[in-house]
């Protein structure tokens, strides 16, 4: 009996009510070779500045996904991306007790993942993590609201909480540490993360799951060229 009502699924090819069991369409646009620009920076730029213009929902949300070595074990989770250049994609977070900083301290190599579903658009990014300088984090952290600065000094990320009040009498401390100055220091342990890149895939959403896909490569960090090869959906 127990083994019966493991086979009963619980979802199944969800859908909309209209399609019923049928998976969405995807007819937006298509993406062809001479629709890309030499670089992928300059490529996802481009797709980024669309993606603003176009109204798609907060386009600097990403998933990053990071895999701890020895054991294999990968975790993914959401962060934002706060700055693009030449070198790569930049986002912020604790580097100290967070699962992700464990991560990258035994595998530098990780991902993001964009999804616009409004522009039927997903851009995927492999790399290596590098850590940016105090000083680079500085002027981010300068922008972020007083309240948010004090949060990155109060959280231990990731680690265990007794309860709610553990985490007020964290965030009481640092606020009294920090009573009246204007400018806070960014906390050692919190910073800046640069994905430079080694694949960068572009996939717009085609019909019938035939996806157009362009994937650039490269060798090398510090390799100039890139490989543009359109991919199998």
């Amino acid at each position: 009996m127990a083994a019966a009502n493991e086979d009963v699924k619980l979802i199944f090819a969800p859908a909309d009510g209209c399609n019923h069991s049928r998976a969405k369409q995807f007819a937006i646009s298509t993406l062809s070779r001479d629709d890309l620009l030499p670089s992928p920076i300059e490529q996802f730029h481009d797709w980024f500045t669309a993606a603003s213009t176009c109204k798609v929902n907060v386009p600097e949300t990403a998933t990053l996904s990071t895999a701890h070595m020895p054991s294999g074990r990968v975790s993914a989770r959401m962060v934002y991306l706060k700055e693009l250049d030449k070198r790569g994609f930049v986002i912020y977070s604790n580097w100290a007790t967070s699962k992700k900083a464990e991560d990258v301290a035994s595998n530098p190599r990780v991902s993001l993942t964009f999804w616009w579903p409004e522009v039927e658009r997903q851009v995927r990014v492999e790399g290596l993590a590098e850590r940016l300088s105090p000083e680079a984090s500085q002027e981010y952290f300068d922008t972020r609201a007083r309240d948010s600065r004090i949060g990155a000094w109060a959280s231990r990320q990731s680690s265990v909480l007794q309860d709610r009040e553990e985490l007020d009498a964290q965030v009481a401390e640092a606020n009294k540490r920090f009573e009246g100055q204007d400018r806070i220091p960014v906390p050692e342990f919190w910073g800046g993360l640069r994905v430079i890149p080694l694949m960068v895939e572009f996939w717009q959403g085609r019909q019938s799951r035939l996806h157009d896909r362009f994937q650039y490569t490269r060798e090398d960090v510090v390799d100039l060229e890139w490989k543009i090869e359109r991919l199998s959906p």
